[in-house]
C-alpha cells in the first residue's frame, strides 16, 4: 500500500545523510593532511638540524663537506641558505615549499639572529659560531590552510623546532 504523502521522503532522508557523510569524509581528509603537514615540519626541522650539525666550522675536505654533498653546491661549513635549500629540497608537492619559513640559529651567517641561550656552550659560541660543541637550532614554520568545500577557514600556523650539538 502506497501513501501519497510519503513519496519522496526517502530522497530527503538520503540528502540529509549524504550531507553529514560528505562533511565527515572531507573533515577526515582535511585533518589527515594537516597531520601529515605537521609530521613533515617535525621531520624537516630534525633533518635540517642534523644537516647543519655535521657541517660545522671545522668541516673541510671530508665527504660531508664537499660541494657535491651540499644543497646549494658550497664547500665547507653550512650557511642559512644552504640549510633552507636542504629543507625545501625534500618537501613533498602537497606542501607549498615557497611558504615554508626556515629559521636557522648557530651557523656561520646567523650570529645576529640567535638568542643567548642558543649560543652558550662549552666555549664562547658568540665569538665562533658554528663551532663544534656549540648548538645549532632549526625552526620550520608553515601556515596551513584547510581545504574544505564551501567553507573558508583561517590559516593555522604550524611550527617545529629542533636543536643539536655541532659535531665538527
Amino acid at each position: 500500500m502506497k501513501f501519497g504523502k510519503q513519496r519522496g521522503a526517502t530522497l530527503v532522508e538520503y540528502a540529509f545523510v549524504l550531507i553529514v557523510f560528505l562533511t565527515l569524509l572531507f573533515g577526515i581528509g582535511g585533518f589527515g593532511h594537516a597531520l601529515f603537514v605537521y609530521h613533515h615540519l617535525n621531520h624537516a626541522a630534525k633533518e635540517g638540524t642534523r644537516y647543519a650539525a655535521v657541517r660545522g666550522s671545522k668541516c673541510s675536505g671530508d665527504s660531508s663537506c664537499v660541494a657535491s654533498n651540499s644543497a646549494t653546491g658550497i664547500n665547507g661549513p653550512t650557511t642559512i641558505a644552504d640549510v633552507t635549500a636542504y629543507v625545501k629540497s625534500f618537501t613533498p608537492q602537497s606542501i607549498d615549499s615557497t611558504q615554508l619559513t626556515v629559521t636557522v640559529c648557530g651557523v656561520s651567517d646567523s650570529a645576529t639572529a640567535c638568542t643567548a641561550s642558543t649560543l652558550n656552550g662549552p666555549q664562547n659560541c658568540t665569538a665562533v659560531v658554528n663551532y663544534p660543541g656549540c648548538t645549532v637550532e632549526v625552526t620550520v614554520q608553515y601556515d596551513y590552510n584547510f581545504i574544505f568545500p564551501f567553507v573558508h577557514t583561517n590559516a593555522v600556523s604550524m611550527s617545529s623546532t629542533s636543536d643539536m650539538i655541532i659535531v665538527h
